[in-house]
């Protein structure tokens, strides 16, 4: 880009160079012609006049006293033509070159140059550039929030479309804005009529505004969503997520399961294969059985574990909030820092014991059963996201072996 950007302006520095110095130096020459015949001309009237002065003294029509006056006035006259020029009528004057021909010069070499940029240059990037980036500089948070307002006003000027509510409401849903969720599910039910993709992200809306918990309310909407669809993904998630935090690990498998078998492409079938994996690695630690089930044909030789028991220091009970949500991650204390197990919780379940394995990967080929050591954050998240914010708890375990069972305890607070 900068090797261009200089080719242009030396081509642009030549061109005009060659096209008005030669203009430039014509004038100056025409003017010091013009000059030279002013000055030739006005010798040779003086040397004629002169010429004619002599020849009357000559022939005694004048006398000495007479010539020499004469004389004299001449040579006058000539001084005063040399100053002040003489009549124009007796030059020859060459018509200079106007500035028409040079000018038409200058705009086609400012033409040729803007076409090189244009087709060579990076012009058409710059816009490029700034679109590409419009979120720049923005939280995620404030990410959100612009995406929202966005939506809402779209679906203010498009009250009727049913898809967009929809994903205003998924969308409230992942900004924690539950009783909007609800209003908005229902504002498309009225649209389209109750049906179980609706119902679904409903339920989990009052679940999550309920503080996780499956009260009567939300499973009446639960049981309304499957005797519409028994395999709404959307509702089957919600049930086994419920299961899975009460330790109803077959429940939760049989829900995720089911949704497996639906043969529907509109999930993540790999997460939730992780989630039946984890389920199946807490049963098993709790009753040493491992559930059958289609989705895996087995699970031989459970992956190295870690077992955090997790709880609140006393100093910090009060600031624990029934709608925050505790995250806890391992990362190898060797090599890169990069998350290798984590899991997320209400904060309704504390104290709990969990345990990070290889089915809480992150994804990837990194995994906890490849580390020898790890270290242990917790974030006990008053925000929703696992980033520690103003206000947030958090614990931390330096070293722990992969295989033992540690203790952690939360005991600070993010100023």
């Amino acid at each position: 880009m900068t090797t261009l950007w200089i080719f242009i302006a030396l081509f642009l520095l030549v061109s005009l160079m060659l096209i008005w110095f030669p203009h430039f130096r014509q004038q100056k020459m025409l003017q010091t012609e013009e000059a030279g015949v002013r000055k030739q001309t006005n010798l040779e009237l003086f040397n004629n006049r002169l010429a004619t002065l002599e020849k009357e003294l000559d022939d005694e029509q004048i006398d000495q006293v007479e010539f020499d006056a004469l004389k004299k006035e001449l040579e006058i006259s000539l001084l005063q033509d040399m100053k002040q020029g003489s009549d124009d009528s007796l030059v020859t004057k060459i018509k200079p070159k106007g500035l028409l021909w040079p000018t038409v010069m200058s705009v086609a070499v400012l033409g040729i140059s803007g076409y090189f940029y244009s087709s060579l240059g990076a012009y058409a990037d710059l816009n490029k550039t700034e679109q590409a980036s419009p979120h720049a500089g923005m939280t995620a948070d404030q990410i959100m929030q612009q995406r929202l307002q966005m939506m809402e006003e779209q679906a203010k000027a498009e009250p009727e479309n049913s898809q967009l509510l929809f994903s205003l409401g998924h969308s409230y849903i992942s900004a924690n804005r539950y009783n909007d969720a609800i209003n908005t599910f229902d504002k498309a039910m009225v649209l389209v009529g109750v049906q179980a993709e609706l119902l679904g992200p409903k339920a989990t809306a009052m679940y999550y505004k309920a503080n996780q918990q499956m009260t009567p309310a939300v499973q009446a909407v639960v049981d309304k969503s499957l005797s519409l669809d028994p395999e709404d993904p959307s509702t089957l998630l919600l049930v086994g997520m419920n299961a899975f935090f009460t330790a109803e690990y077959q429940t939760a498998i049989d829900s995720w399961q089911t949704i497996l078998d639906s043969e529907r492409n509109d999930v993540d079938r790999s997460a939730i294969i992780n989630a039946i994996d984890s389920a199946k690695m807490r049963m098993q630690s709790e009753t040493g059985d491992i559930p059958n089930d289609v989705a895996h044909a087995q699970v031989n030789n459970v992956a190295k574990t870690v077992n955090i028991e997790v709880s609140v220091s006393p100093e910090l009970l009060d600031q624990v909030g029934s709608s925050d949500m505790l995250f806890i991650f391992a990362r190898n204390t060797e090599g890169p820092k990069v998350p290798l197990a984590a899991v997320k919780l209400s904060a309704n379940s504390l104290p709990t014991t969990i345990t990070l394995d290889d089915s809480t990967s992150m994804g990837g080929d990194v995994k906890l059963s490849g580390a020898n050591k790890v270290e242990i954050i917790a974030v006990l998240s008053k925000h929703g996201t696992v980033k520690p914010q103003a206000g947030d708890l958090k614990g931390y375990i330096a070293t722990v072996n992969v295989g033992d069972t540690a203790q952690l305890v939360i005991d600070e607070q993010v100023n």
